[in-house]
């Protein structure tokens, strides 16, 4: 699986230097000089950092061989990604990347099938997309909270919860 590190936003300068949108917790990993990045388009690419800096809170890339601005420019818009095999697994057991939830298959901890989880969001809680019911058509947000969420096995696949009322059920929520 593909995953995003960054997008080049423009050129910067006149030495082929870009601005990188950063799309990693780890951007001082991801732009060592030397690591080689793929590309989306894939044509653009790949890029291998020659140098990095900060520059007024943004990440400024040179990379080997774009040595001016029309060079730079013409990586406007690509987005730098990674295979996900690329990325160790987090040392902590209790942490995850997205890319390790989604696809996960979720039960409750009776043992009943939920759906799939199809995204995480990240808006201050994090959130699992799970794709529930027949055709799986129809979305549930779950707090990604050890209250409800006991117990993640990315090896076997599975996620199992633990659903307050109303959680999967509107109609069996618990009135105020």
């Amino acid at each position: 699986m593909q995953l995003a590190v960054g997008q080049i936003a423009r050129a910067h300068g006149i030495r082929g230097e870009v601005t990188v949108v950063v799309r990693t917790d780890e951007p001082d990993v991801r732009f060592v000089p030397g690591t080689t990045l793929a590309t989306e388009p894939p044509e653009r690419g790949p890029l291998t950092v020659a140098a990095t800096r900060w520059h007024s809170g943004r990440l400024l890339v040179t990379f080997a061989g774009v040595q001016d601005r029309s060079a730079a420019e013409e990586l406007r818009g690509t987005m730098l990604v990674l295979d996900s095999e690329q990325i160790p697994a987090p040392d902590d057991p209790d942490e995850f990347y997205d890319h390790q939830l989604i696809g996960l298959e979720v039960v409750t901890a009776a043992g009943d099938p939920v759906g799939e989880v199809t995204d995480v969001l990240h808006h201050g809680q994090d959130l699992l997309v799970v794709r529930r019911g027949p055709g799986r058509g129809h979305e549930t947000l779950v707090p990604f909270v050890g209250a409800i969420v006991t117990n993640v096995d990315v090896a076997g696949g599975r996620l199992v919860i633990d659903p307050p009322p109303g959680l999967l059920d509107p109609g069996e929520a618990v009135e105020a």
